[in-house]
């Protein structure tokens, strides 16, 4: 009795680009800028057609971060540990101002 393994269909290049009706070059900057979910395997990009249709139905990345900032606004130890990372990295939190 012999299993079949189904694999996850996975897109090159030109086949994301034509699914979603754009061109190469937006497609693969948009991938190389992080803003498009890919793998570039040496100099050649593969695209998960599941996780480009999940990117398409998902909220901007933007809005996303910004919900999980909101909920990290309670968090009383934040304060402190950004003040932790200017110290070691001998910055100030302020802009133009020295470090103490």
């Amino acid at each position: 009795m012999s299993q079949t393994t189904i694999l996850p269909e996975v897109l090159t290049l030109q086949e994301v680009a034509d699914y979603l009706r754009l061109s190469k070059e937006v497609v693969e900057r948009q991938a190389t800028l992080g803003r498009l979910p890919g793998r570039c395997i040496e100099a050649t990009w593969r695209f998960h057609k599941e996780a480009i249709e999940e990117w398409l139905r998902s909220e901007d990345s933007r809005t996303a971060l910004l919900q999980q900032a909101g909920a990290l606004a309670d968090d009383d130890t934040l304060s402190a540990l950004r003040a932790a990372i200017y110290a070691e990295r001998e910055r100030s939190e302020v802009a133009g101002a020295e470090a103490p």
